[in-house]
């Protein structure tokens, strides 16, 4: 038996190896004859096939198995010995026999890379930071009130943000074209159902009053047939109603779950579930420039067959998502390789992650991954049944395990790095910044 390692590449090997053919024989010849004390035939007893005809029928299996489970064995002691982690499959390759007394091949694999970590001293890191105040609470019972917009008819022309219900008729050159014609189609003045210029149409026009207009399709409308094309447009409105808000009172509280209706207590709710979610959107601005962090001072190549498989996984994540959205994937082609550079990122993410778990010992203790499970509960009407829930499962219990994990390199990178403290207004961090 012999072998011999080649550095391909930074993270490719290559080990020739053989086998002398005697092993796989001696080995052949064990496996047959334990098959042949069980083997049955056509008019013979079990165990009592003549073992020439045991070799004759099952011969080519076993040393198929023979000679699969000796290059697992070499090739398992050979990366034992080089001391590697080997990432992905080996690809087994035989090579062309130079003689009658040993079976040569050659496995071609990659390794894990050593991952070192670097200094993030003179790396700066942005704290946002928010509190969250009254106006904040105003500024979203603001939204839950749009939310239960109500309409009401009003005798007056439209105006933006009512609903309208109209009827329209689109041509081009003349002729109406496929999608362009509706009847009793309500949008509301300003919500973006509609093209903008169609929307602005209808400004100024009461129950019963009609319009002809011309208007020019985007150049990257959906339809091809109509993509920067001027179509004309009859319109005719039919119903206009004003939008109606509701008053901040006991029946809005209710309508948020406060039993009560106490709007004290509903608005003491807002702000709880507010400085949750501004404390959620704070730490994930921060993990975000904390990973890039990572990745800039961290360069390391990656191997090919863990970008592969997280493409893979990516791809069959996007298609389940997909899938839950109704949408049918079974003619929808999702192709791994789209997901290239994303898988890259996440695989060396992972790498760089878990070696600073390990090194600078950021594991996750119980009391953490407890504080994080009911802070998530935190905002479910039972907590204690939310809870249980997560501990019901190993595999939900390992997602909050990674969640504190991910966390507790956030903290270090953050107390090693340059840090700096800026304020964020409400609508930025919302993402509803104009």
């Amino acid at each position: 038996m012999s072998n011999q390692e080649t550095v391909v590449s930074a993270l490719e090997r290559r080990i020739d190896m053989s086998v002398p053919l005697a092993e796989i024989d001696k080995d052949v010849d064990a496996r047959l004859k334990k098959m042949a004390r069980t083997v049955k035939m056509p008019g013979f007893r079990p165990g009592k096939v003549p073992f020439r005809m045991v070799a004759q029928t099952y011969g080519p299996q076993a040393r198929s198995e023979a000679i699969g489970a000796a290059v697992e064995r070499v090739l398992g002691e050979q990366i034992r010995a080089l001391n590697v982690r080997v990432a992905g499959y080996p690809n087994i390759e035989p090579k062309e026999a130079t003689g009658s007394e040993a079976l040569e091949f050659t496995a071609v694999f990659e390794v894990y890379p050593d991952v070192v970590i670097a200094d993030v001293s003179g790396q700066e890191v942005e704290r946002p930071q928010l509190e969250v105040t009254d106006a904040e609470v105003d500024k979203t019972l603001d939204v839950l009130r749009k939310q239960r917009t109500t309409f009401v008819q009003a005798e007056r022309a439209a105006q933006d943000g009512d609903r309208v219900v109209v009827d329209f008729t689109g041509r081009k050159d003349g002729v109406e074209f496929e999608g362009g014609k509706a009847t009793d189609f309500a949008f509301v003045i300003g919500g973006g159902q509609m093209l903008k210029d169609f929307e602005t149409a209808t400004l100024g026009l009461a129950a019963g009053e009609s319009k002809t207009f011309d208007m020019t399709f985007p150049a990257d409308y959906h339809a091809a047939n109509l993509a920067g094309q001027t179509v004309q447009f009859d319109v005719a409105v039919k119903k206009v109603e004003a939008p109606q808000l509701p008053e901040v009172d006991a029946e809005f509280a209710k309508s948020l779950g406060i039993a009560d209706g106490d709007v004290t207590k509903m608005r003491e709710e807002v702000k709880a579930n507010l400085e949750r979610e501004v404390k959620r959107r704070i730490q994930a601005k921060i993990k975000e420039r904390v990973m890039n962090v990572l990745i800039e001072t961290h360069p390391i190549e990656v191997p090919k067959a863990l970008v592969a498989q997280e493409s893979q996984t990516l791809a069959e994540n996007a298609k389940r998502d997909f899938e839950a959205r109704g949408m049918q994937t079974k003619d929808l082609p999702i192709d791994a390789s789209w997901f290239g550079e994303q898988a890259a990122r996440r695989v060396k993410l992972g790498l760089i992650m878990s070696e600073l778990v390990k090194s600078k010992e950021l594991f996750a203790k119980p009391e953490q991954i407890r504080a994080t499970i009911e802070d998530f509960a935190a905002s479910y009407e039972d907590p204690s049944e939310v809870v249980g829930w997560y501990y019901s499962q190993p595999q939900r219990l390992a997602q909050a395990e990674a969640l504190v994990i991910e966390d507790n390199v956030v903290e270090w990178v953050v107390s090693n790095a340059k840090t700096t403290d800026k304020a964020i207004s409400f609508d930025e961090l919302m993402g509803n910044a104009a």
